[in-house]
């Protein structure tokens, strides 16, 4: 009788201590899984998510940012002239549209450029220069004519290089689109070719060339 109770007593002992095993394990197991998650989606999960949404700079992107400033600058300076200079009430409005959507995008290139550790291109840089990494840029020849012309030989100068600086900045956010990691400048070169292209094809009409 005692040998039983003993055994008994044994087998229950070993049950009681396999069961709280298994919780123990159930538990901390538990509790490192929902730690580890919670972890997770509290801290790794929003700054991965938004790398990976975002994605790193490469040097197309830089390229891109430092190019498309300069580019914009003097489209908005172009835009200012045609204020005082246009006959035309239409191209005074697309002027006015033009500076509207560009000055918002330098503002936003030049953020990318700082929190990149970038040089952001300065305020005087030379139109010739960067016309010749740029295409579409108006020479310092072009920009003194167009700023010596009024009325209709203003718009019709207007329109005309405006046509051409605008496809130059199409085709370079072509070339971010393609060569790009950066996924806010991607986004941002696909509004410019959407935009710009209408404009092109509306400074056409002007034109009377389609």
């Amino acid at each position: 009788m005692t040998a039983h109770r003993s055994l008994v007593r044994r087998a229950a002992a070993v049950a009681a201590a396999a069961t709280a095993a298994v919780v123990l394990a159930a538990c901390g197991g538990g509790n490192d899984s929902s730690a580890g998650h919670d972890g997770h989606e509290k801290t790794s999960s929003p700054s991965a998510s938004a790398s990976a949404k975002e994605g790193a700079q490469n040097a197309a992107d830089v390229a891109f940012a430092k190019g498309m400033i300069p580019h914009h600058r003097q489209a908005v300076e172009m835009a200012e002239l045609a204020e005082t200079r246009a006959a035309s009430a239409e191209v005074k409005k697309l002027a006015a549209e033009i500076k509207k959507a560009q000055d918002p995008e330098i503002k936003t290139l030049s953020g990318w450029l700082t929190s990149w550790g970038e040089e952001v291109p300065k305020e005087d840089a030379s139109g010739e220069h960067a016309g010749h990494s740029m295409s579409g840029m108006m020479t310092p020849e072009e920009m003194d004519k167009l700023e010596k012309s009024s009325g209709k030989a203003f718009d019709t100068a207007f329109l005309e290089l405006m046509v051409k600086h605008h496809e130059g900045a199409v085709a370079m956010a072509k070339t971010e689109q393609s060569d790009g990691a950066y996924k806010p400048a991607k986004d941002m070169a696909g509004t410019i070719i959407a935009s710009q292209s209408a404009e092109i094809e509306r400074m056409n009409k002007l034109l009377g060339k389609s």
